[in-house]
């Protein structure tokens, strides 16, 4: 699924289109820099494919739920 990645405050938030739903990323499990397993508010997680770098956000990127 389609998400937009945005900065909120010292954390990120995430804009899912398809739910119409925004919600505050909680928890990020994983190694890289930016991405791996993150969790949201609400207890949805969704794996986002590790990069070496933050990218300029706000980003629309690709998400799969876990």
């Amino acid at each position: 699924m389609k998400v937009m990645v945005s900065h909120k405050g010292e954390g990120y938030s995430l804009y899912i289109p398809k739910k119409d739903m925004e919600a505050d990323v909680i928890n990020i499990e994983g190694d890289a820099v930016f991405g791996g397993t993150w969790e949201l508010e609400g207890g949805m997680k969704l794996f986002i494919e590790p990069l070496d770098a933050i990218p300029k956000l706000p980003l629309t990127m690709i998400a799969k739920k876990v």
